[in-house]
């Protein structure tokens, strides 16, 4: 994908929205005397997440117990792969997770356990997403080639008539292709254009750590198990495919319900490049909560079920996401701003896959 536009966002709010807000989230803080990073309760969880990713790889490595077993472990691991994504990884690249700034970059490094790359993840997540969400051509977490259309404003093609049913298939092929392709195409992309972020390493750098980190990740989830396990090679690699498509689904499915949802906008700029709404209420129009009363998808997702509260406030760890969530409820109530959310996770869902089939209908 390549940017065509300089974009900008509307300097005009008449209603001063987000001073409002920003002033009533800094006063919950300063009130209730805490930090606006992770507390025990995250480091809690980091160690919970971890264990899921680290101890089946360990009892498959060193237990002689059936390939079926082997086989439930994989998926576990998958599931503390994704665990450490949300919730791990997010908040240390988005620098929530402590306030000292070596602990967020060692977290954020997390992401080599999904395979991904900490450069490639901050350009296209922090850099493009955040600051461009749901803009066709500028943010990349809508573009997935010709496969599927997640805009009305993507190319249509004939087979986006069935993507409603294909879809959720290919989801789980998300932290895969990271692995093996995304990534060295991202690198390529990015160092092309010249993005970076701050402390960015030179290109050269990057390209180095990228080709290390990659030789070092499939040593230990492929090479060290084919050395060590008596079984054929290719249960290895189905068990690292299993692996990879578990958290791939899980990852997939909470990104989408966030934005590639019915009640999500995804507008466009005028002929000059600038946006219709300030950056703020843009994030309100572009993002949608799902299952927020729940405590259980509220644990494991990393809060990444309070998209409004995350993209307004990127840099407050997700723990504090449901306290600050009624401030942003409430304010944005008062000033007639929308406040997009589904109770359950179903019901997101729903609204997703229906999404999906609009968007795969021929435009007239």
């Amino acid at each position: 994908m390549q940017a065509t536009q300089r974009l900008r966002f509307s300097r005009t709010d008449s209603k001063e929205f987000f001073k409002t807000l920003n002033k009533r989230v800094n006063n919950y803080f300063k009130e209730n005397q805490i930090e606006k990073t992770g507390n025990w309760k995250l480091y809690l969880k980091t160690v919970v997440m971890f264990s899921l990713l680290i101890a089946p790889y360990v009892l498959v490595l060193t237990l002689n117990i059936s390939l079926w077993i082997k086989l439930l472990l994989c998926i576990v691991m998958g599931v503390g792969m994704a665990g450490v994504g949300m919730n791990v990884m997010h908040d240390g690249n988005h620098g929530s997770f402590s306030k000292y700034p070596w602990v967020n970059k060692f977290m954020g490094s997390s992401i080599y356990f999904l395979a991904g790359n900490v450069f490639n993840w901050k350009i296209q997540h922090n850099l493009l997403h955040h600051t461009y969400t749901n803009i066709h051509g500028h943010d990349e977490d809508l573009e997935a080639g010709r496969v599927l259309r997640f805009s009305k404003h993507a190319e249509w093609f004939p087979h986006h008539r069935f993507q409603h049913f294909y879809s959720v298939f290919l989801y789980g092929l998300l932290t895969l292709n990271w692995a093996v392709f995304a990534d060295f195409q991202q690198m390529k992309r990015y160092t092309e254009r010249k993005l970076s972020y701050l402390n960015s390493k030179r290109p050269s750098l990057q390209w180095t750590g990228l080709l290390l980190t990659k030789i070092m990740y499939f040593s230990i989830w492929i090479a060290l198990p084919m050395f060590i396990l008596d079984a054929p090679w290719w249960t290895v690699v189905f068990g690292f495919v299993v692996m990879h498509y578990t958290a791939g689904l899980i990852l997939s499915l909470v990104f989408q319900l966030a934005h590639v949802i019915e009640d999500a906008e995804m507008p466009k700029p005028d002929n000059s490049g600038t946006m219709k709404n300030t950056w703020a209420i843009h994030q309100l129009l572009t993002t949608v909560n799902f299952s927020t009363k729940n405590k259980i998808v509220n644990w494991f997702t990393g809060g990444l079920n309070h998209q409004i509260e995350h993209h307004i406030f990127p840099h407050i760890s997700h723990i504090h996401y449901t306290k600050i969530g009624a401030i942003v409820k409430k304010t944005a109530k008062e000033f007639n701003l929308p406040y997009n959310e589904y109770r359950t996770t179903r019901s997101a869902l729903l609204s997703h896959f229906r999404f999906l089939r609009q968007m795969g209908v021929q435009p007239s």
